[in-house]
Order: structure tokens, then sequence, then C-alpha cells
């Protein structure tokens, strides 16, 4: 059976920090590209960032210089440290497995930014 587990999220204010994790098991970690998505109230869903398997990155543009995405294929984890966080920041932030076969999501982390 394979789960992605986040972990990480809550409240913060604005210019705070937060670091969400994504535990995954049931599938070859190591060898998945895996992301970051997140959805805002009565928003679509979204792309955040992207770690490859070789540790290649991406980010949409509105987070470059705040948020760093990393792996550990040793713990099956995936994280995205968020800095400088900003009220828009706010949504429930999903990870996202995408390999041979099929994709996952995992049931998301929610994020909330004010004063």
């Amino acid at each position: 059976q394979v789960q992605l587990v986040e972990s990480g999220g809550g409240s913060v204010q604005p210019g705070g920090s937060l670091r969400l994790s994504c535990a995954g098991s049931g599938i070859a970690f190591s060898i998945y590209t895996m992301s970051w998505h997140r959805q805002a109230p009565g928003k679509e869903r979204e792309y955040v960032a992207l770690i490859t398997s070789g540790g290649a990155t991406t980010y949409r543009d509105s987070v470059k210089g705040r948020f760093t995405i990393s792996r550990d294929n040793a713990k099956n984890t995936v994280y995205l440290q968020m800095n400088s966080l900003k009220p828009e920041d706010t949504a429930v932030y999903y990870c996202y497995a995408i390999g041979p076969g099929r994709n996952y999501w995992g049931q998301g982390t929610q994020v909330t930014v004010s004063s």
C-alpha cells in the first residue's frame, strides 16, 4: 500500500518559517520525482516546487528565494523549507510522487500565515 504522509504544517506570522515533510512508503522512493503543490480556498491546486531523483530542483516564481525543496532518500522523505512566509502562502500543501506506472498524492497539511 502506497502512502505519502505530510507533516509540519501550522500557523505562523508573516515573515516566519515552517518546514514541511512528506514521508513515503510502499514505493521505490529514490526513483520518484517528488513535488509540492498547494491549494488555497476557492482556488485551483498549483505547483510549488519539484525535485528529481537526481536532485535537480525547480520552483514557481512566487516562492523562488524563499522556499527550498530537498530530499533524503535514506528516510524516504521530501522536505519543503519555507522562509519569509506571506499571507498569500496560506493553503493546504500536498506532496506528489511522479514515477513509473502511476503517480500518488499525499493527504495534505494546512499552512496558515496570518498576523
